[in-house]
């Protein structure tokens, strides 16, 4: 048992020095100051062992992936990272565990200027619990609700490694040593999309990042904005390693896995060239999977034209 305690371990692991931030960790109230004409994006999202994530990952892999599911949700606002406060219950107090933790928390946070603003610590079994603010031009944040009939449906990098890497965890499906890393690191480490988020200001209409399911993340947009959507899943962008696998799985893995944490965007047919040169900007591939209309149903085909039964049921904490 480690002789640290409570706010001993924030300052050993927690604690520094910032920038952006007004006040930080030491008073009851972090002091946030976005610039002026900027509205505070915030958002929350909690990581509880079992649920989100296995007792057997790397620390250094949950502390990006705590951030990382935070930082894609002020990617898919179009929101730049400010600043992140942790709550972190702790079974036990393990120095090797929090330094790895500490390690991969921090590298995410400097690479997008996003700096530690306070938060807490207890005892209990082990759960991260993460709220987020970004910054964002006051009335140009990317929403659920603007997408319009005749918009272009697109998503971002691949998607799919991370439920495939979850059956091999369920051993469902086998693969090899460097096969199952890769999807592992897409599971364990996904890379939120921050750089196309404020790339496609001014030119997606809505966006949503794929926490739960393509489509059922997609039924979000489609509920708000009141429209409809045909999806043409083979369409879908899949690793070589997803690619190899039954078509059946395929299909599951890329409209059902979820914590893929890509950006599902919408954009008009007019700004195809924009919504590709804010891909190249920000270095991330996007590819075109549909488009939207006016049914307010969701419609999937296959690459020959043919409709497909929608069998495909997304993550729910309560049903799943």
């Amino acid at each position: 048992m480690s002789a640290l305690g409570e706010f001993d371990l924030i300052g050993k692991y927690f604690t520094r020095p910032v920038q952006r931030v007004a006040l930080g960790i030491g008073d009851d109230c972090a002091l946030l100051q976005p610039a002026p004409g900027m509205q505070l994006a915030v958002s929350s999202d909690m990581l509880v062992e079992g649920r989100h994530f296995l007792s057997t990952v790397a620390p250094e892999r949950l502390g990006h992936k705590a951030l990382a599911v935070n930082l894609s949700d002020l990617a898919a606002c179009g929101a730049k990272p400010l600043a992140f406060t942790l709550a972190l219950a702790l079974p036990r107090v393990d120095e090797g565990f929090l330094d790895g933790l500490s390690r991969g928390l921090f590298a995410l946070a400097d690479a997008h200027g996003c700096e530690l603003a306070g938060g807490d610590t207890t005892h209990g079994p082990l759960n991260l619990c993460i709220t987020v603010f970004g910054e964002v031009p006051s009335g140009q944040a990317l929403l659920r609700s603007g997408a319009r009939a005749g918009d272009d449906l697109y998503v971002s990098g691949q998607v799919g490694d991370a439920r495939l890497a979850l059956e091999v965890f369920r051993g469902t499906v086998a693969l090899g040593g460097e096969q199952f890393e890769r999807v592992r690191v897409a599971m364990e480490r996904p890379e939120p999309r921050v750089a196309l988020g404020l790339a496609l200001r001014g030119i997606a209409t809505s966006a949503i990042d794929v926490s739960d399911g393509l489509l059922g993340d997609l039924g979000h947009i489609l509920k708000r904005s009141q429209v409809g959507a045909t999806v043409e899943v083979d369409r879908l962008p899949r690793s070589a390693v997803l690619a190899a696998q039954a078509l059946a799985l395929q299909r599951e893995c890329t409209l059902a896995g979820g914590d893929d944490y890509e950006l599902l965007f919408t954009a008009p047919p007019t700004q195809a060239a924009a919504v590709q040169a804010a891909a190249h900007q920000s270095a991330t591939p996007v590819t075109r999977i549909g488009r939207l209309d006016t049914s307010r149903s969701l419609t999937l085909v296959d690459a020959h034209g043919h409709t497909l039964r929608n069998e495909f049921a997304s993550f729910d904490h309560f049903k799943s």
